[in-house]
């Protein structure tokens, strides 16, 4: 599964972006879906993730504002981010699991990863 993130860019500080994480083949709906950041000098963070039945989960830094879902025709995943904050700057990468594991939170689950997208957050 070959993962295309986008979305990415400059904002101000309590602004939104959605991201979009999108694939080419339908097997993408089979699979969880994390968002991971990395931010210079970091490892890399859990953010979010969608299973292939929609349930989702989220990190304590996203939870309230932060909203992930899917749309399976458009073979997509989008991470709608609201009250952005200059701490969630950084590279943000989809992943893709196809097991379905009960820990997103694990890089370590996702064997496809796409190339991320830039969020800049100004204070």
């Amino acid at each position: 599964v070959q993962l295309q993130a986008s979305g990415g860019g400059l904002v101000q500080a309590g602004g939104s972006l959605r991201l979009s994480c999108s694939a080419s083949e339908r097997a993408f709906n089979q699979h969880q879906i994390g968002w991971f950041r990395q931010a210079p000098g970091k490892e890399r963070e859990y953010v979010a993730a969608i299973a292939f039945n929609g349930n989702e989960d989220y990190s304590a830094s996203a939870k309230g504002r932060f909203t992930i879902s899917r749309d399976n025709g458009k073979i997509a995943v989008y991470l709608l981010m609201n009250s952005l904050k200059p701490e969630d700057t950084g590279i943000y990468y989809c992943a893709a699991d196809r097991e379905n594991i009960n820990w997103p939170e694990l890089v370590g689950a996702y064997e496809y990863w796409g190339q991320g997208t830039q969020v800049t957050v100004s204070s």
